[in-house]
């Protein structure tokens, strides 16, 4: 059987962050995708967008033959939204499914998506002097206040050299540990805390860097090999990192 990853229908879906995302790639190569700006229409977008995607790429779903999903970290309800989806695509299909870290797909994000492409918010401008060619970026997600999800890589042609490992943290903490030569800053956490990041002479990247993208998870899987598919599609849990707010509160 053909490995999906190099010759065959490839669906990644990320919704795992304020933007979600749907891409149909074919041989390692993204044909089609769609965007969902509204996180809290999430899970009745994304049925709707995978068909979209689909469509557009002229790809039935007896052609499909294998499923990527971000494991999160990020938006517990939005990484168990897709989590389910791409779960059940697996398991009615009969196909693997791959799942690394949506922290993963956001360290390569701006790297592999089209000039142009997302609904990227505006005020997320460059910060002087920032360079996307930069291959070290300090991905961090917005867990709210001062708490992030955390993951340093150095990004290699054929592979992503992780520098830290994922994990939840808090911003304070972060910045006062010794950061990687030549590191940049992206993502939620890292523009919404940019002045605080800035002060510590750093430099933030602009959206779409540090976004978890289906075009990120494509690059991930296809081109790095992204490890091998999950042995329980059915059985397989996302990577929360931190409990729900209310497995928190039934503990405290």
């Amino acid at each position: 059987m053909k490995d999906p990853r190099s010759g065959g229908v490839l669906v990644a879906l990320d919704t795992s962050g304020p933007v979600g995302s749907v891409a149909i790639a074919r041989s390692g190569r993204v044909v089609a995708r769609t965007f969902l700006t509204s996180e809290r229409g999430h899970a009745a977008a994304l049925v709707p967008a995978i068909e979209r995607s689909l469509h557009e790429a002229e790809v039935r779903r007896s052609d499909i033959g294998g499923v990527i999903v971000g494991a999160g970290p990020g938006s517990f309800t939005g990484v168990r939204v897709a989590a389910a989806t791409a779960k059940g695509l697996a398991h009615g299909l009969g196909i693997p499914l791959w799942a690394p870290s949506s922290l993963d797909a956001a360290a390569v994000s701006d790297l592999v998506l089209p000039p142009g492409e997302g609904p990227w918010d505006p005020s997320s401008e460059w910060i002087p002097d920032s360079t996307a060619s930069d291959p070290v970026r300090y991905v961090l997600f917005d867990a709210r206040g001062d708490r992030v999800y955390a993951a340093c890589y150095r990004v290699l042609p054929d592979g992503l050299e992780v520098l830290r490992a994922p994990c939840a943290t808090h911003l304070a903490d972060l910045l006062v540990e010794p950061r990687p030569e030549g590191a940049r800053f992206a993502g939620t956490g890292a523009i919404r805390h940019r002045a605080r990041i800035a002060r510590e002479g750093d430099l933030v990247l602009p959206f779409p860097a540090g976004m978890p993208t289906a075009d990120g998870l494509v690059h991930v899987v296809s081109t790095f090999g992204g490890g091998g598919p999950v042995e329980d599609p059915w059985g397989w849990e996302p990577e929360y990192l931190r409990p729900s707010s209310a497995e928190r509160a039934a503990h405290s």
